[in-house]
């Protein structure tokens, strides 16, 4: 599986954009780990239209169209920066149980909004809003148990 984007597509894409300190630090090798496991992330999610041919890997391109979207590299990018500057998809996911915790005499209590992207497994919020427009009505998400994809459920917030 090739990656959406190269690091040198993402370079160009950050060299533009502030805060980007853990993709600037991070060695060649995590960044092209980053960027596969960030295509991961976004080929497991429930997209509109078809894959443009049944044998292609990746989920994009979609619909007949020959070429990625922008909008898939750049959330490409945004989603291998979040995971270098060490977001955490399924820490995120788990820490959404959580209702309210006591420290000593501080109590907190968390608000019961689930945020889409998290349920999706996206750690960035920048991300998420790039892959949107592509995902089947908005906001379904499709999740998979199991590494043959048959489990599959649909979440509509």
């Amino acid at each position: 599986m090739a990656s959406y984007i190269t690091q040198a597509e993402a370079q160009t894409y950050f060299d533009e954009r502030l805060s980007t300190d853990a993709w600037d630090l991070a060695s060649s090798s995590d960044r092209d780990k980053s960027l596969a496991q960030a295509t991961r992330i976004i080929n497991s999610l429930y997209y509109k239209e078809e894959k443009t041919s049944s044998t292609q890997t990746n989920a994009f391109p979609r619909g007949g169209y020959g070429t990625v979207p922008d909008d898939i590299n750049y959330a490409c990018a945004e989603i291998a920066l979040a995971l270098l500057d060490d977001v955490r998809p399924e820490y995120e996911y788990e820490s959404l149980r959580i209702q309210s915790e006591t420290h000593g005499q501080v109590k907190a209590i968390y608000n019961e909004h689930i945020p889409a992207h998290t349920v999706a497994g996206v750690p960035s919020i920048i991300a998420w809003r790039y892959l949107l427009p592509y995902l089947r009505d908005g906001k379904s998400v499709r999740l998979t148990e199991g590494g043959n994809g048959d489990d599959q459920y649909e979440y509509r917030p």
